[in-house]
Parts: structure tokens; C-alpha cells; sequence
């Protein structure tokens, strides 16, 4: 019995009209541009029916087993390293892993089909519904930096609620990153504060609204006097580097950084996991390794060569920048006030009454003071070591008053008995 050959539809319809070539009653030039082929090519095809009959324009490959094909067991093995291992895994992400861990190569389309085939699920994205128009990017990179903080469960289950405070250079999608336990100044600041000694200060920097970066109060004397608007600290220590700070309006504004979360979010969080981190610790050594092999992967080339990046001035103190600092004014009893804390001036002098002093807290709680540029010693007090200083110095100003002597002088002293005129006082 002979087998059954199944032609395609393409085959099916192209059959008809080289027979009609056969018989004369078609060009050869004409049927190709019926069927969008050479006329070469429709001679090749009327020499196959001629010396095989219709069934030779049948691919010859129809019914073979490709070459190409993996061998059972090596698919077996494939999808038993997916369902341990990759489980959640997206074909490309998948597929990258195998080749860097398991030394297996396999294309992300022939993964996806495998994946397919066994029933493996995978998360899928969702279609957008509204297209936002996208904006260029900058040309060159330290132009403008896009900084944003990403409350995630990176750990999953095996540790802490984590943040990872996410940079990313908006002309090269260079990615920077560190992990805290919230987002707020601290953050903010040491994340900074480690971007620059990498790369060196940016010309702009991009963030949305959020407390830590915008304040919604009035501003203050200092701040009034110079026709500022009222800063957060984190804005205040940009403006002191020379760095100029723009606030997004919408998160589709910042959609660059808001992307890389959702590509972290799949891809950081699975390799954490990979890696069995659970700590706060680890994940952020982590990252120093897996952050330059992500960029190698995923950066782009700037349009201009120009680094905008600027190095960090060697006069600047950076103590005294990446601080918490506010000014107070020094009372009457030489004290002032931080944090509802108390905090007595030592060896003051009579000058520094009212005077405008800067107070910087560090974020390990080390407090500094500074008149003028000019570093005061000073001690923290109760309210009842003020009151008990202030009763001492009233008992000692009793004490004063009561020892003190007044003696008059005697009858005969000799300014008792001067006499002078107005005359004497001409003639003299």
C-alpha cells in the first residue's frame, strides 16, 4: 500500500496552474507573477511533475524527523531542570540560565516550545492599555540620573521586607543599586553618596515626589532670606554638590527606572534565590557582582562620547554634607534646642547669645556644632539641670549681695568738707 502524501495549501493551489502551464494555455511569466515566483522557478517545478507526477512538488523533508531534533532523553533532562529549578522562569530568562549554570545550549524559542508541549507555566506580560509616546534619551551619560526606591519582596520568604534604591543613567541604562530596610534621607544619602564615588557627581538627577526628596512645608528664615523654596535634606545636599534636582509629575514620566524595577522584580528576585540570600548583608554583596554583569548584558551605547560626570572636589567635606543638618538660635542660658534634646554650650562667651548656630547630626547619632565655621564643645542637659544651674547662680548672687561691705567714710574725710564757687571756678 502506498503512503499518503498530504500536500500544504500553498502546494494545493499551486498545482492547478502549472498544469495549465503544461497545456499551453498559461505563460510561464504570467503563472509566476500569479504565484509570486520566478519563472525559473515554475520550470523547476513542471520538471519535477514531468518526471514524477504531482506528488514531486512535495517538500522532500515532509514526514522526516528533523535533524535538528533533540533526542528524548536530552529534553527529559531539559524540562527536569526547568520544573526544579526554573520553574518560574520566562524562556529568555530560562534559556540564559541552562547555558550559564547547566552548560546546556538551547534557543529561547525551541525552550518556549518545550515549555508549551510539557504544560510548564510562565509569567507572561500583560498588554498595555494605554501607549504613552517615550522620550529621548539624554546623549550623554551623567546627564540625568533616574533614582527611584523600590518597596519589594525581594527575599521572598527566606528574609526581610527589603528597598532597593535603583539608579539608572538615562543615556547609557547603566543601573546602579544598593538594598535598605526603608526609603527615606538616610537611604537616599548613603546610596548617593557610594553612586559618586563610583561614577563622580551627575549634572541632574530625577526623582518623583516622595517625602524624602519633596517637602510640602513653608520654608524657613534661612531659606526666606534667600528666596528658596523650602528643601528636604536630601534636596539641600544636591543643591550643595552643584547638582540640579527635577521632580517627575507622573510615574510614567520616569518610566525608564520604573521599567528596570519591573525587569528586576522578574530577574533580581530569582536570582536572589538562585543564590540563597537572606539577609540585608548578602543581597547587597550580591549585587556588586550581579549589577556589572547586568549592565554588560543590558546597558546601551550613548549617542555622545562625553562623560558629564563631574569628579568630587577635593575641598568639599563630606562629613559635613551628607548629614542631617539645621540651624539653632543659642538662648540666654547659652543652651539649645534638637529633637526635644537640651544641649548646654561649653566655655561660651557673652557674643553667642542669640546667634545662629549649625547643627549637624550624622546618621550614627554624632552630633557636631559649628559658629562661623568656627567647632563649639558642648554637652546634652535636662530641663532639671537647667533649673538647678539656675538656682545656683541666684544663690550665689545672694551670697554675693549679703558678703559685700559698703563703708562710709569718716566725717573728717576731705571730700566732706570741699567747697567751690563758680568764681573760683573762672579765676582757675
Amino acid at each position: 500500500m502506498k503512503d499518503i502524501i498530504i500536500m500544504s495549501k500553498k502546494e494545493l493551489k499551486r498545482l492547478p496552474i502549472i498544469h495549465r502551464v503544461m497545456e499551453k494555455r498559461l505563460t510561464q511569466v504570467k503563472a509566476a507573477e500569479m504565484l509570486d515566483l520566478s519563472d525559473r522557478q515554475i520550470r523547476r517545478l513542471i520538471s519535477k511533475i514531468e518526471a514524477g507526477g504531482d506528488p514531486a512538488i512535495v517538500h522532500k523533508n515532509r514526514g522526516k524527523q528533523s535533524p535538528f531534533k533533540f533526542p528524548k532523553e536530552f529534553e527529559d533532562k531539559i524540562i527536569g531542570i526547568i520544573e526544579k529549578r526554573y520553574y518560574d522562569f520566562g524562556p529568555v530568562f530560562a534559556a540564559e540560565k541552562l547555558l550559564e549554570c547547566e552548560k546546556i545550549k538551547v534557543s529561547k524559542e525551541k525552550l518556549r516550545q518545550l515549555m508549551i508541549i510539557h504544560g510548564i507555566n510562565y509569567p507572561r506580560r500583560k498588554k498595555k492599555g494605554v501607549i504613552h509616546k517615550w522620550r529621548e534619551r539624554k546623549h550623554r551619560r551623567g546627564e540625568m540620573i533616574q533614582m527611584d526606591g523600590s518597596d519589594h519582596d525581594w527575599l521572598e520568604d527566606r528574609g526581610p521586607r527589603l528597598v532597593l534604591m535603583g539608579y539608572i543613567d538615562d543615556a547609557s541604562g547603566e543601573v546602579f543599586g544598593r538594598f535598605y530596610d526603608y526609603e527615606g534621607t538616610f537611604p537616599a544619602m548613603d546610596s548617593f553618596k557610594q553612586y559618586i564615588a563610583l561614577y563622580g557627581l551627575p549634572l541632574s538627577f530625577y526623582v518623583d515626589r516622595h517625602s524624602a526628596y519633596k517637602t510640602t512645608r513653608q520654608p524657613n528664615l534661612d531659606e526666606d532670606l534667600k528666596g528658596e523654596f523650602a528643601k528636604t535634606q536630601f534636596s539641600r545636599l544636591l543643591n550643595e554638590l552643584d547638582v540640579k534636582v527635577i521632580f517627575a509629575h507622573s510615574p510614567q514620566a520616569k518610566g525608564r527606572i520604573e521599567r528596570l524595577f519591573e525587569t528586576l522584580q522578574d530577574r533580581l528576585v530569582k536570582e536572589l534565590r538562585l543564590a540563597g540570600i537572606t539577609t540585608l548583608k548578602q543581597a547587597n554583596i550580591f549585587l556588586e557582582n550581579y549589577l556589572p554583569k547586568y549592565n554588560a548584558r543590558f546597558a546601551v551605547k550613548p549617542l555622545r562620547k562625553t562623560n558629564l560626570h563631574r569628579p568630587i572636589p577635593k575641598h568639599l567635606k563630606l562629613k559635613e554634607l551628607f548629614c542631617i543638618k539645621e540651624y539653632r538660635t543659642i538662648g540666654n542660658g547659652f543652651t539649645f534646642y534638637w529633637k526635644n534634646r537640651i544641649f548646654l554650650i561649653k566655655n561660651p562667651s557673652i557674643t553667642m547669645k542669640k546667634q545662629r548656630v549649625c547643627v549637624m547630626e550624622q546618621f550614627d547619632g554624632k552630633i557636631t556644632l559649628k559658629l562661623k565655621d568656627k567647632s563649639l564643645s558642648f554637652v546634652e542637659v535636662t530641663r532639671k539641670d537647667i533649673q538647678d544651674i539656675a538656682k545656683d547662680q541666684k544663690a550665689a548672687h545672694r551670697l554675693i549681695k549679703k558678703t559685700a561691705t559698703h563703708s562710709s567714710p569718716p566725717k573728717n574725710h576731705p571730700w566732706r568738707n570741699f567747697q567751690y564757687s563758680k568764681r573760683s571756678l573762672v579765676n582757675a
